[in-house]
């Protein structure tokens, strides 16, 4: 059995997807299949799967028309895979040679369910980027992703098989926040998540893709606080206020205006002080950039708050 099964959901991705797939191929563990699961793409992406197939027997094309990015992900891992581990990734990210040598050495531990590492975030070219996640030391819990998503994104996931087949896959109704409804249920079904202290994963950060939609975006949260309710746990003050510190940053980032930013940090800061401000530098920064955002230059927002 090949131990890696890398799920790519597909939409027209002709200008990122060679890089994602090339990321892969130089993996310096080479036990891997990718699953390429193309939602009805438009452009050249489905003959540059097929060319990529044609060249290497591990890269296997699959078609899903229309149905979203979630429903795509759970058709490649539940009903084309073969691997014992689960890996996702997008098709505009790129990995870290090492990632899946450093994911195989993680999950010889039989008690880790799934890993995650640090990631670089880019706009354009990954060796500019300068900003990177960071990776909690303690195993994965809901309080935290009610707050500030470690994981960040399906891209920084690998999965056993079995933890996945616990979950019932993704809710196939949503289109934001998915993944960390998702995460919520893994966590909430008793898998051990764990956290690598490397970087994995280089996210290409756009101003157009689906997590651009902040408003969207925080509705999904809301769908994801239902599914954590079901295990037990509600969002704090702190935990609402760090996650609309969150959405102030991104919004600074992709340069959405002047009063979303401000509002989004104003009520974070009413919401809970406490949570906004954990960490200072942080929060600071971010409360500053809002205020500003009418006269500071672009670049410097995207600069300065990436992450």
């Amino acid at each position: 059995m090949t131990d890696f099964s890398i799920i790519i959901p597909c939409f027209n991705a002709v200008e990122t997807l060679q890089a994602t797939l090339s990321s892969i191929q130089a993996q310096t563990c080479d036990d891997w299949e990718v699953i390429c699961v193309d939602d009805g793409s438009t452009d050249a992406t489905l003959d540059m799967l097929h060319a990529a197939s044609a060249q290497d027997p591990r890269i296997h094309v699959h078609h899903n028309i229309g149905k979203g990015p979630s429903c795509a992900r759970d058709c490649g891992a539940l009903l084309f895979s073969s691997g014992g581990i689960i890996a996702f990734c997008d098709a505009d990210d790129i990995w870290g040679p090492d990632k899946l040598s450093e994911l195989a050495a993680c999950f010889a531990d039989p008690k880790v369910d799934a890993a995650f590492g640090k990631i670089a975030f880019f706009q354009d070219d990954p060796t500019l980027a300068t900003t990177f996640s960071t990776v909690p030391p303690a195993p994965l819990s809901i309080p935290m992703l009610l707050g500030e998503n470690p994981v960040c994104t399906m891209s920084n996931i690998a999965v056993r098989r079995t933890a996945f087949m616990r979950t019932g896959g993704f809710n196939e109704t949503m289109v934001h926040n998915e993944d960390l409804e998702w995460l919520i249920r893994l966590v909430g079904t008793g898998a051990h998540v764990v956290g690598i202290d490397t970087c994995q994963t280089w996210y290409r950060t756009s101003h157009y893709g689906l997590s651009a939609d902040l408003r969207a975006m925080q509705k999904g949260r809301n769908c994801a606080i239902q599914t954590a309710a079901k295990y037990g746990h509600t969002p704090s003050k702190q935990s609402d206020a760090i996650f609309l510190r969150y959405l102030s940053r991104r919004a600074l980032r992709l340069g959405q205006g002047r009063v979303l930013p401000l509002s989004f940090a104003l009520k974070g800061v009413l919401h809970s002080p406490a949570g906004f401000f954990d960490a200072p530098r942080r929060g600071l920064a971010t409360l500053a950039g809002a205020l500003l955002a009418p006269v500071l230059p672009a670049r410097l927002s995207q600069h300065l708050f990436s992450r």
